[in-house]
């Protein structure tokens, strides 16, 4: 009987294989980063083949570190970045372009000439979200468009396209010598080419974007065995068996299975999603409607996102950009030396702002600096724009779904930073959470393919497992926790029509 479930995150800055018990403890990881490939402006990719690699070997040290061999593995969930698009050869198993990353806006163009007269709210009926750079379609027609040959190649049938799980699973199932070319609703609700109500693929926005239809990977559920490890591979044999974007992902991991439960989780982004259950909820206040998972033949269940470009990658911008500390977590210590912001806000909008303002004419801000500001208080303003932003998107997830949140689960790296959870749940107004275990990410790919497997029986199982590790409850004065709202509210509207016909895109 094997004792263990084994999952993968494949993330914005880095892939880890996390080695889970029963109980849903950690027993080992393995964990590598990737170059962050800047180009121009405004652009972000990653090198697929660099991504594989680490994914292997982190899956070895993981298996290493926990004295676990592939026969002790009952199954393993894949879990990833989402939108991120790798366009490949199926032949040869080659990119033929570098993955073009999330945060990447060099597709405004090609989503302007898409909406056209109709504008950014063209397709969202159908696929729950925007036009907008985020999305992975406008991204594959970017490379079929740009990059020499693609498009000859993809109309011959010879490419393929995928999300960095379907990148992962195919190479782990055989590549060019059998790999299965699949990804899972969450994934696919995040490409501008899933219709949510019949979860399927739309062949006429495919055809807007002449993306041909040979290129899309086969559309499964979130918790199934999609395929078996090749035989010279890291886990031969064992059942590849549960797929769920990050954030998706996340939100398994930490039990949210009743309508109105919400996380929020601290990474490269903040994204916050809420269950509203087997029925999709369109928002009318900038939030995107998407699949929270789907568990083998049951009914899906939708969420609604609120998504934030820039939190994490925030701090490693003052890091490696601006030299103020060598390592992240001392943006707690800095911003801990000064009891407020001395009235700097800084609006991180390197990518644009996402929810709910989905303006991607908007460009980072530093405002209110005076002589006595310094770079203590910036520390303090970047970790505090973190929670700004999430309170726009609690707000606006409050006015669509109706229902008050009384709590909000946490988790993500940036947890870990006290200051800031005491601050978020000054902000919010309601208590934050933090489970003991907070690798919540790898631990919802673990159990979606755990369940897949019969591991464990089915949800009962993760809210019996999830406990909770420290809770902040709220401290701050109304008048104040409203007067800074207001000044950051303030801030992002200088933020905005900053890019413009002189500005690259």
């Amino acid at each position: 009987m094997a004792d263990y479930v084994l999952a993968i995150d494949q993330g914005t800055t880095s892939s880890r294989a996390i080695v889970f018990d029963h109980s849903g403890s950690i027993v080992s990881t393995g964990q590598l980063e990737h170059d962050q490939i800047f180009p121009k402006a405004g652009w972000v990719e990653h090198n697929p083949e660099q991504i594989w690699n680490n994914v292997r070997e982190a899956v070895g040290l993981a298996l290493t570190r926990g004295d676990v061999t592939h026969q002790d593995i009952a199954a393993v969930g894949i879990t990833n970045q989402r939108e991120t698009a790798v366009v490949w050869d199926k032949n040869t198993g080659k990119p033929v372009y570098n993955a073009i990353v999330w945060q990447d806006t060099r597709t405004q163009k090609i989503v302007d000439e898409l909406g056209g007269d109709e504008g950014a709210e063209k397709y969202k009926a159908i696929v729950g979200l925007p036009l907008a750079t985020y999305f992975a379609g406008p991204k594959v027609k970017w490379i079929l468009d740009n990059v020499e040959g693609a498009r000859e190649k993809a109309e011959n049938g010879d490419l393929l396209f995928g999300t960095t799980d379907t990148w992962v699973l195919w190479n782990m199932t055989g590549g060019p010598d059998g790999g299965v070319h699949v990804t899972d609703v969450t994934n696919a609700s995040r490409t501008m080419l899933m219709d949510l109500d019949t979860l399927s693929w739309r062949e006429d926005i495919a055809a807007d974007m002449g993306i041909p239809m040979s290129m899309l990977p086969e559309i499964k559920s979130s918790s199934e065995v999609y395929g078996k490890g090749r035989e010279r591979g890291m886990v031969p044999g064992v059942p590849i068996a549960g797929i769920l974007g990050d954030q998706q992902a996340a939100t398994f991991g930490q039990a949210c299975f009743e309508v109105g439960q919400a996380k929020n989780t601290y990474g490269t982004g903040n994204f916050m999603l809420i269950n509203t259950g087997t029925e999709k909820v369109m928002s009318e206040n900038g939030l995107l409607t998407t699949l929270c998972y789907k568990i083998g033949d049951n009914d899906a269940v939708y969420a609604l996102e609120g998504s934030i470009a820039v939190t994490g990658s925030l701090v490693q911008w003052l890091r490696d950009n601006l030299g103020l500390f060598e390592d992240a977590p001392d943006v707690e210590w800095l911003a801990g030396k000064v009891e407020d912001n001395g009235g700097a806000y800084f609006v991180p909008a390197f990518s644009g702002l996402f929810a709910p303002y989905w303006r991607s004419d908007a460009r980072g801000a530093l405002v209110g600096l005076t002589r006595f500001v310094n770079r203590n208080h910036i520390a303090r303003a970047a970790l505090e724009s973190t929670a700004f932003q999430t309170r726009e998107v609690l707000d606006a997830m409050n006015a669509d779904s109706g229902v008050d949140l009384k709590e909000l689960r946490v988790d993500g790296g940036m947890v870990a930073n006290e200051l800031l959870m005491q601050f978020q749940a000054d902000q919010l107004g309601v208590d934050v959470v933090r489970p003991k275990v907070a690798e919540t990410t790898a631990l919802g790919a673990a159990y979606a393919a755990g369940i897949a497997v019969g591991f464990w029986s089915g949800e009962q199982d993760v809210i019996d497992n999830w406990a909770e590790g420290k809770r902040w409850s709220p401290s701050m004065d109304e008048g104040e926790r409203e007067r800074l709202y207001r000044n950051w509210k303030k801030a992002v509207t200088k933020t905005m029509d900053w890019v413009d016909d002189d500005v690259e895109q």
